[in-house]
């Protein structure tokens, strides 16, 4: 029920959005199971949370590993309410110029990697009929930049399965909202990520460019993790949930710009697109 004591299952808890919402639950109250790559950063936080939490060592790229993380996480806390899907990085550079393999990896932790915690939880909030996950996408995920195309795209590909997924389990009480933050001071942009800086000089002026605003406002950026997580707590504790939460001044302006865009654009071609069907029968 909104505003009850609640278990979160969060991954990627280490830094950014995950370190600052584990940290307002336990704050306020809430029990989590936070995932961490390394057995160190897991003993630490549950040494922190005592009995109101439990670290993990999951790295989601590990397959074979996300179905044992999710069931110690049941294990320690007795159910889960609140799944996060944080973990995630990324990936800049001109489309043409990033390596295969890093684009695998890419899409490996932000796309996989989510839906492999998604089917390893969703037995358990289906058995209890309850339950609301929360996806981290990112306002790259409703609108593309240059210099972020494959980061973008791995976005987009989240945002497809978060918005199916609510109309397949919201039936069964379970909600589904997808995060979509602008810029904030994590790590996203600064070690966090990978750069293939542009090794044509006809990308300077579009992905080198985007890329080296993105890299010299790193620090600076005016999301406040703080205030996100709050914002991502208060949403769970809503009764009728947004299934698209933009957070951020930036982002907001973002989702409303692309909003119009498609639209005027569908509008201005729609005789276009209307005439791709068979002509209907008189």
């Amino acid at each position: 029920m909104p505003n009850s004591p609640k278990n979160w299952f969060i991954t990627g808890a280490s830094s950014g959005f995950g370190e600052a919402l584990a940290e307002l639950l336990l704050a306020n109250g809430d029990k989590v199971a936070a995932t961490f790559r390394h057995q160190s950063q897991a003993d630490e936080f549950t040494q922190k949370a005592g009995a109101n939490g439990k670290g993990v060592v999951l790295d989601v790229t590990d397959a074979a590993r996300v179905p044992g993380a999710v069931q110690e996480a049941i294990t320690a806390l007795g159910h889960l309410d609140v799944v996060v899907n944080n973990a995630g990085y990324g990936s800049l550079g001109p489309i043409e110029e990033i390596g295969e393999e890093e684009v695998q990896r890419q899409f490996d932790v932000n796309v996989f990697g989510a839906l492999r915690v998604l089917r390893a939880v969703l037995p358990h909030l289906r058995e209890r009929k309850s339950g609301h996950i929360l996806n981290i996408t990112s306002i790259g995920g409703l609108r593309a930049f240059p210099g972020v195309g494959i980061y973008n795209g791995s976005k987009f590909a989240l945002e497809g399965i978060g918005e199916a997924l609510s109309k397949e389990v919201g039936p069964l009480g379970i909600r589904v909202t997808n995060i979509e933050p602008s810029g904030f001071r994590t790590k996203w942009a600064g070690e966090s990520a990978t750069f293939t800086k542009p090794k044509n000089a006809d990308y300077d002026a579009t992905a080198g460019k985007n890329m080296g605003d993105i890299q010299g406002y790193s620090g600076n950026q005016p999301g406040d993790p703080v205030r996100a997580a709050q914002a991502m707590y208060d949403v769970v504790n809503q009764e009728n949930p947004p299934l698209h939460l933009p957070l951020g001044v930036a982002a907001v302006k973002g989702a409303r710009a692309k909003i119009k865009e498609l639209s005027d654009e569908v509008e201005q071609y729609a005789s276009v697109g209307e005439g791709a069907d068979f002509p209907a029968a008189k």
